[in-house]
């Protein structure tokens, strides 16, 4: 079989946001990389709303709401094509984030489904997450972060399924896409992978979900 990739991701939330930060809009949707951002609606909250994966053997990937594409392979005219450009250079999606009240639980899952893991960091974040699982589909990783002790405690434990958090986009040059976010945009800092930055989109941009702009690997 061959690797699971991503071919659309569905959130919530106002598309003229994504516009007022210099993404291209059309038919609903954001094309970034290999993958459709579309938008929706959902009455069980907002955020990344769900997903659809090619070449997986299930869709039961412990509560990530995940449909199975049919979608046909992209044809080389379609490849051959030019994206739609960002005003900044953001370029793809670096990472989509995923948290797990049972990491453990949650990587057997999406192991049974297809999904490739590639490693198991067992060191916490600069956010207090203690552990964390990464995948690769496509051009993509999934991460997947074990919940902390303390919102284990004030969420109701180890029982509840998984969920989708957040985006990390891809920048060509980072000073260039925080140029375009303005105001939008915190101050870069040094990433968790070496050699990469990372600068938070603020909560005044209006977007549903967290989201972040991320370098390349310097060097």
């Amino acid at each position: 079989m061959a690797p699971a990739t991503i071919d659309e991701i569905t959130l919530s939330g106002d598309p003229s946001r994504w516009a007022a930060l210099g993404f291209t809009v059309a038919e609903n949707a954001i094309r970034l990389g290999d993958v459709t951002l579309r938008f929706g609606e959902s009455p069980q909250g907002g955020g990344m709303l769900s997903w659809s994966l090619q070449d997986i053997a299930s869709t039961a990937l412990d509560g990530l709401p995940t449909t199975r594409s049919t979608r046909p392979p992209a044809s080389a005219a379609d490849a051959d094509a030019d994206p739609p450009q960002h005003a900044g250079g953001v370029i793809a999606i670096d990472h989509i984030v995923a948290m797990s009240p049972h990491l453990e639980r949650t990587v057997s899952a999406l192991q049974a489904a297809g999904l490739d893991l590639r490693r198991i960091r067992e060191e916490p974040t600069p956010a207090g997450a203690p552990r964390q699982a990464f995948f690769r589909l496509g051009h993509e990783i999934l991460e997947v972060v074990q919940e902390p002790d303390e919102l284990l405690a004030r969420a109701g434990g180890r029982d509840r399924p998984a969920r989708f958090w957040g985006l990390a986009l891809l920048a060509e040059d980072l000073e260039q896409a925080m140029a375009a976010f303005g105001s939008s945009v915190g101050v870069a800092k040094s990433a968790v992978q070496p050699g990469r930055r990372i600068a938070t989109v603020t909560r005044s941009a209006g977007l549903s979900l967290p989201v972040a702009l991320m370098s390349r690997r310097e060097g």
